[in-house]
C-alpha cells in the first residue's frame, strides 16, 4: 500500500503552492457525493480553508437525493462549506433551445449535465477569484470516461495520478464517510447508471492493466477500445501547422 500519510502532506503542499502562485482567494469543486470528489474536497480543504464544494443536481433524481446526501455527509465531516446550484431547469431550457437547431442523440443529452456543471463552477470561480479543482482519477482518464469540456475541465487535478483503487484506499486512510466509500462509482448521468456497467469492465481490471500490464483478454479488448477512441480527450486542441497540412499528425 502507498504511504498515504506522506502523500497527503505532499498533495496538500502542491495545492497550497498552486493557490499561492495563482494569487487566488480560494478553491471551488463539484461535490458529487462520489469517491473522487470526496478525496479532492478533503485535500483542497486541508490546503486552503476557503474551499467550497458545490452540489450540482441536474437531471437524475439521485443527484437531488442520495448523491446530495452523501456530498453533505462528506462536507460535514471535514468542515467544507457547501452550496447548491440546481441545474435541472437550465438543462431543460438548453434542450428546448437546441431542439430548434439539432436532433439530440443520447450522447449529446448525456454530456449536457457535466458541461453545465463545469460552467457553474467556473462562474463561481470567476466571481470569487477561485481555482476550479478537477476530480478525475487516472483510471477514468485512461479510459476517456469523462466529458470533454465538462468534468474533464479544471484548473488543476490533484488525483489524476491515482487509480480508482488508490482513491478508495486513500479515502479509507482518511476515514471518509462509509456511504461514500462503499457506493458504486457513478457519474450520476441518469438514474441507475454506474461507471462499470457503462464501460463493460471493472475498475479493478482497468487498474490491473494500468499498474501491472496484465489482464483477461476480454477486459483488455474493452480497455484498449475505450483508450484508443478517447485519445482526442487527452490531447490539446489540434491546431494547424506546416507539418500537418499534408494530412499528418491529425487528431
Amino acid at each position: 500500500m502507498r504511504d498515504y500519510a506522506k502523500e497527503f502532506e505532499g498533495r496538500v503542499a502542491y495545492i497550497r503552492s498552486l493557490v499561492g502562485s495563482a494569487h487566488a482567494k480560494g478553491i471551488v469543486f463539484g461535490n458529487s457525493g462520489g469517491k473522487d470528489s470526496a478525496l479532492v474536497g478533503i485535500l483542497c480543504k486541508a490546503a486552503c480553508d476557503n474551499t467550497v464544494g458545490v452540489l450540482l443536481p441536474c437531471g437524475s433524481s439521485r443527484s437531488y437525493g442520495a448523491d446530495a446526501d452523501d456530498g453533505r455527509a462528506l462536507a460535514d465531516r471535514f468542515g467544507i462549506e457547501t452550496r447548491r446550484v440546481d441545474l435541472g431547469a437550465v438543462r431543460e431550457a438548453m434542450i428546448d433551445s437546441l431542439g430548434e437547431a439539432a436532433s439530440l442523440n443520447d450522447a449529446a443529452l448525456t454530456n449536457l449535465a457535466p458541461r453545465l456543471r463545469m460552467t457553474a463552477l467556473y462562474a463561481i470561480a470567476a466571481a470569487e477569484d477561485r481555482l476550479v479543482a478537477g476530480t478525475g482519477n487516472r483510471s477514468e482518464i485512461y479510459m476517456g470516461y469523462f466529458t470533454k469540456w465538462g468534468d474533464g475541465a479544471s484548473d488543476f487535478d490533484p488525483i489524476a495520478d491515482l487509480t480508482a483503487g488508490e482513491v478508495f484506499e486513500f479515502l479509507e486512510y482518511l476515514h471518509a464517510p462509509r456511504q461514500v466509500i462503499d457506493k458504486a462509482p457513478s457519474a450520476g448521468l441518469f438514474d441507475g447508471q454506474t461507471d462499470e456497467q457503462d464501460m463493460g469492465v471493472s475498475y479493478r481490471a482497468i487498474d490491473e492493466w494500468i499498474l501491472c500490464g496484465t489482464g483477461e483478454e476480454k477486459d483488455l479488448a474493452v480497455i484498449e477500445r475505450y483508450h484508443a477512441r478517447s485519445e482526442h480527450k487527452r490531447n490539446g486542441i489540434s491546431t494547424y501547422t506546416d507539418e500537418n497540412s499534408q494530412g499528418g499528425n491529425k487528431t
